[in-house]
């Protein structure tokens, strides 16, 4: 029964995003930004190497903006315009409610990202890459978006304001990236233990990122990405059902 609720409202959702001109200019957005990231500022040619490292490395700060952009909407909107009470009033649980707006989201940007689909064979028109390399640096890429949508997601369910949904969800993701580079993680050296030091940089998406484009799926990695995931969404399913209570 939440199978179907969820698939419900994963169509519904999904179908709304190319209601509007707004997915259509994001995902050029992400297309052109990827493309000028790969064949110009990260210097393709000039490396001389058949592979997608200046592709991928190059996707968290894109995300950074594009997917609480994305995420936004998702509480953000329903609040504003209303409807919100109306939908918590379905014979639909707030999971599944939850679930499948994230879901239709996470589809979404996978969407985008396979679009980008002629980088991959431009670099293996002019080279013989890894591909099984590449086809992980995908994954981790997704993977990634989906950590950005959940914490966006939660952020969206907090206020009626596109506008502020936005840029708390931004605000948080950064954190999450910044907790891995060498400013952040130096000033936590100069007081704090070792463990600490530790615990901050696994907090961290670039580093779990790395791994992933690099070919590899530590269970670490694994176990981080689908805990934050699913804590974001649960927080999220909470907020849900404050606002119906209320």
């Amino acid at each position: 029964m939440r199978a179907r609720q969820t698939a419900t409202v994963f169509a519904r959702e999904l179908a709304s995003y190319f209601a509007t001109p707004v997915a259509y200019v994001l995902i050029i957005i992400f297309l052109a930004a990827s493309s000028a990231f790969t064949f110009y500022v990260g210097g393709f040619f000039q490396r001389g190497q058949a592979d997608l490292a200046s592709f991928f490395m190059f996707h968290p700060w894109l995300y950074l903006f594009l997917v609480p952009a994305v995420a936004m909407r998702l509480w953000a909107e329903e609040r504003r315009a209303g409807t919100i009470e109306l939908i918590t009033t379905l014979p639909v649980g707030s999971f599944p409610l939850v679930l499948g707006k994230f879901l239709a989201a996470w589809a979404f940007c996978g969407i985008a990202l396979l679009l980008t689909f002629p980088i991959w064979v431009t670099v293996n028109w002019l080279g013989s890459p890894d591909n099984g390399v590449i086809a992980m640096g995908y994954l981790g890429s997704w993977l990634v978006a989906g950590c950005f949508l959940a914490l966006g997601s939660c952020m969206s369910a907090l206020t009626r304001n596109q506008v502020v949904a936005f840029v708390l969800g931004a605000a948080l993701c950064f954190l999450f990236l910044m907790s891995g580079v060498d400013l952040v993680l130096a000033a936590f050296r100069s007081w704090a233990p070792g463990f600490l030091v530790d615990l901050v940089a696994s907090f961290s998406l670039i580093t779990h990122f790395t791994a992933l484009s690099k070919g590899t799926l530590p269970l670490t990695t694994a176990i981080f990405i689908l805990t934050l995931i699913g804590t974001a969404l649960f927080v999220n399913k909470l907020l849900v059902d404050l606002k119906k209570a209320g």
